[in-house]
């Protein structure tokens, strides 16, 4: 895939960006037992709503919401990114998929009845542009999911610690807590097929020496991996 361009107000990502073929590796490694997706039914289910992914990629999640949900829009800043979720999703008349920004989402004002974030944008401090733009497309009584890596723990956490020692996962916690969204602890785990694919999902993780010291200590195919499921209702 060649190098996108430079959308305003989007960050590359390390990994999906320049690695899509290994990241759905990881997508399919990722939560095998399906406990981010129970812990966000558990709070507000989405059948027969109005449901948005912010940072959809390459469209891994969004035939999941399509099940249920009444309408899923799926929204991409990497153009590339967003037309394999096109693709992906073409046969699916519930689903659109829109290039667009947290900061500046192309949907109607009180629109969403339920957003979900994973690993995308919404990482603490420094994203309260997002924030704000849920403010504007939540509709009454909707819900918003973030999901993020729980530094403090895990395997997986040890990894993220050492690997970007610029997050603090005590000043995340405090940062969503102070804006009234709740923690929801979920170990997810990654399993993978082959070590092959764990070793490949790891490069596009870590720095090259890192990665290198991880796939050395680390045996197997199978990580326990950690994670915050943070909600709010508006």
């Amino acid at each position: 895939m060649t190098r996108p361009p430079r959308i305003e107000g989007a960050t590359p990502s390390p990994n999906i960006w320049h690695h899509p073929a290994t990241y759905e590796l990881e997508n399919r490694a990722a939560d095998p037992h399906g406990r981010i997706e129970a812990a966000m039914a558990s709070v507000a289910p989405w059948d027969g709503l109005r449901f948005a992914d912010i940072g959809c990629g390459s469209g891994f999640h969004l035939p999941r919401w399509a099940a249920s949900a009444t309408s899923v829009i799926g929204v991409e800043p990497h153009p590339d990114l967003a037309r394999l979720a096109q693709r992906r999703t073409r046969r699916l008349g519930n689903v659109t998929v829109s290039v667009g920004t947290a900061q500046a989402l192309p949907v109607p004002d009180a629109s969403v009845d339920v957003a979900h974030a994973r690993w995308a944008y919404f990482f603490g401090p420094g994203c309260e542009p997002g924030l704000v733009e849920l403010d504007r497309v939540m509709a009454r009584g909707g819900t918003a999911f973030v999901i993020d890596n729980d530094g403090s723990r895990s395997t997986f956490g040890s990894w993220f610690r050492r690997g970007y020692p610029m997050v603090d996962p005590s000043a995340v916690e405090t940062f969503w807590s102070l804006r009234g969204w709740t923690r929801i602890p979920v170990d997810m785990g990654w399993s993978f097929s082959s070590r092959a694919d764990l070793e490949a999902v790891v490069r596009i993780e870590f720095t090259p020496e890192l990665a290198e010291e991880i796939i050395a200590s680390h045996e197997g195919t199978d990580v326990d991996y950690a994670v915050n499921v943070w909600w709010r209702d508006y």
